[in-house]
């Protein structure tokens, strides 16, 4: 057997109502009548409560019969088995393992701290009680390892100085990563009997050493995506208002006027400050 199969077990109250006939009518038995003979049915009736069990909804006994797979039972209630079975339960409803925060590095060498949520159950009580030692320490060890493995296949962030042209990266492409870490996981925990409901990034940064490097770095990315922007539009505007002024003939400018006006407007554009206008009370050379 290499499966798990099903097991129907017999009705448990139905053995539980002989149950209580046979130990409490063997023992108004024995004490009026006196007849050791009726112990018989007190024996019986011991044997028969070992084989009770109880099923709650999402969960599932594994019977075993010294040694022998002989089924799992799944159905919801009161179930009668062989006594001599051996009885595992096991929960089939979801659960969340939040994995530890671990430092690895990304596809760049950078080192990131990354953590994971997973929501898994067991589909295969077989496969979980068989085939691993321990289910759920395996979950535990082959998320860690499947994460490791995720975080070294994309960089933490995009990066145009490095000429780097990444798709998908572990801070932006949430889903991609997602799907990834998903595939991952259920390839690595199918020998388990385990079925992946959800996985994705609990948490990212980066490791506490270059932290504040990269901050820095993608600040002045930022910086240097806004000023080009901000340069962009000046050009457009200085390039607007001389056009008006030579259409509508406010003023004639030659050539050095012409990159005096630009460079004025450039600064007063693209500065960080209000600018503060200076009146000229003399011609315009002086």
């Amino acid at each position: 057997m290499t499966q798990e199969k099903s097991l129907k077990a017999f009705n448990g109250y139905v053995m539980l109502f002989l149950f209580l006939i046979l130990f409490f009518g063997s023992i108004a038995a024995v004490l009026s009548t006196g007849n050791p003979t009726w112990g018989i049915a007190f024996i019986i009736a011991i044997l028969i409560l070992p084989g009770l069990i109880l099923v709650n909804p999402n969960e599932s006994r594994v019977l075993l019969l010294f040694g022998d797979y002989k089924g799992t039972v799944k159905q919801n209630g009161l179930f009668w088995v062989n006594p001599f079975y051996t009885k595992k339960k096991i929960s089939l409803r979801a659960r969340n393992f939040d994995s530890e925060r671990l430092k690895v590095n990304d596809k760049l060498g950078n080192p990131v701290m990354i953590s994971t949520i997973l929501v898994w159950r067991v589909e295969d009580t077989f496969k979980a009680s068989f085939d691993v030692d321990n289910f759920e320490n395996f979950v535990v060890v082959q998320t860690d390892a499947a994460v490791r493995k995720l975080a070294s296949l994309y960089p933490y962030d995009n990066f145009a100085d490095e000429g780097l042209d990444e798709d998908i990266t572990l801070r932006s492409s949430v889903n991609e990563v997602s799907d990834a870490l998903e595939k991952e996981l259920e390839e690595r925990l199918h020998i388990a009997g385990i079925e992946v409901l959800e996985a994705r990034i609990g948490y990212l940064a980066y490791a506490n050493e270059i932290a504040s490097a990269m901050l820095k770095r993608q600040q002045a990315t930022a910086i240097v995506a806004a000023r080009h922007k901000i340069v962009e539009g000046a050009v457009s505007m200085v390039e607007m208002a001389l056009d008006e002024l030579s259409r509508k003939e406010v003023v004639e400018l030659d050539g050095e006027r012409r990159a005096a006006m630009v460079s004025n407007l450039m600064v007063v554009l693209c500065g960080d400050k209000d600018a503060t206008p200076v009146v000229n009370a003399g011609t315009l050379n002086h």
